[in-house]
């Protein structure tokens, strides 16, 4: 065999060697949602896919970056709305539960309260990068022109498996999650912006759920993605039941005996959580919608720790408070009256809350050079669930 055509083979088994262990970070179809395994949060329904993309014209996308032995993160795209979003944008707030944080494009977002771009979730050090990526192909869609934009990209900290120093996400990368990104349903756990992070001792990443209003009340829907980076020590809570308490020392030894990798360091977390409701809101009312994020997190066990950057950024959808950029005439929209929030407040909290254990339980093992994030043990949890009776019965 020639030179030429070793080298050309090598690179075919290595691109196959890197797409097989791919597969099972971004594809974890083989854990299960909280509500597989009998953990329901609240008494409100969730909608089909118990997904943001429950809430009709939000898509999501999402490139997983695996290379080398140090590089493990990604990029998560949420697309709020079709059409553009520059031109017509949609109403919005970001909610600051603890500011450590590099989140791009929250002042502006609270002075118009406006969203005018597609939201990125990345590494903490990917954000200009992804920032950049997104101005470029925002000035590619329809209907643009020499505006200024405001990208609003937020992040968590993946050092613990990945080398962020390393410029490891790249223009294609974002691209690729805003092109792709679909409605139905979401991938959750070890992919996109969540492959590198950590929750409550455990591997982390990407969640989502959704509740439905009855229609009684309005049959609105409200749809939560969380990208969990949390890190609360032993505080972990699900339905109440304090599984973090009693799996604090598993946490350790498993990490040890299982991996030659270091053990991660007890460090502060962040989260992401993205809002996205139907109901006809503005930004005053998404402000206060925001807020009922951070309640559903609390549940959880979080406590929004000193180097823990916790922020909510909330959007309607809804074509009532939808409007032009520019108009010399006043416009008119609709939003809700304080008194009938309630049903959205508390649906707001319950997705958060199921949106994090859905980002724990569908995360799988990542390991590099760097360190080795543990999945979650599911057997003993529901062991500890059910000793708590905190499982509704199959």
């Amino acid at each position: 065999m020639s030179v030429k055509h070793m080298t050309v083979s090598v690179h075919i088994v290595l691109t196959l060697f890197l797409v097989l262990a791919i597969i099972p970070i971004a594809f974890g179809d083989e854990r299960p949602r909280a509500r597989d395994l009998g953990i329901v949060v609240g008494t409100l329904e969730t909608g089909e896919y118990n997904a943001i993309t429950d809430v009709a014209g939000v898509k999501v996308g999402h490139t997983t970056v695996i290379e080398g032995d140090d590089i493990r993160t990604g990029v998560t795209a949420v697309v709020p709305a079709p059409g553009n979003l520059y031109t017509h944008p949609v109403p919005a707030w970001i909610h600051v539960g603890n500011g450590y944080g590099k989140l791009l494009g929250i002042t502006q977002v609270q002075e118009f309260g406006e969203l005018e771009t597609p939201i990125l979730l990345t590494c903490t050090l990917c954000v200009w990068t992804a920032a950049d990526a997104m101005k470029e192909w925002t000035y590619r869609q329809p209907g643009m022109g020499e505006h200024t934009i405001n990208p609003v990209v937020g992040e968590v900290n993946d050092s613990v498996v990945s080398n962020m120093w390393a410029e490891p996400l790249k223009r294609e990368h974002v691209f690729a999650a805003l092109d792709n990104a679909r409605d139905g349903r979401v991938e959750e756990g070890s992919v996109g912006g969540g492959t590198g992070s950590q929750t409550y001792l455990w591997k982390g990443g990407i969640g989502t759920s959704s509740r439905v209003i009855p229609d009684s009340l309005g049959g609105y829907t409200i749809g939560v993605l969380v990208q969990s980076n949390l890190l609360a020590g032993a505080n972990l809570q699900i339905n109440g039941a304090p599984v973090g308490r009693e799996l604090e020392k598993q946490a350790r030894t498993t990490a040890l005996e299982t991996s030659s990798a270091p053990v991660a360091a007890k460090r502060d977390g962040s989260i992401m959580m993205v809002v996205a409701t139907d109901a006809p809101l503005d930004a005053r009312a998404l402000e206060r919608l925001a807020m009922r994020a951070m309640l559903g997190l609390a549940r959880t066990g979080a406590i929004a720790e000193n180097g823990s950057g916790d922020y909510v950024i909330a959007f309607s959808t809804n074509a009532a408070v939808r409007h032009v950029r520019e108009s010399d005439e006043p416009v008119t929209t609709s939003s809700l009256l304080s008194s009938a929030m309630n049903p959205l407040f508390a649906a707001t909290a319950d997705a958060t809350e199921e949106a994090v254990y859905n980002a724990l339980f569908k995360a799988t093992t990542v390991e590099s050079t760097r360190g080795r994030l543990v999945e979650i043990p599911i057997d003993t949890v529901t062991s500890i669930l059910d000793k708590y009776n905190a499982r509704r019965p199959h």
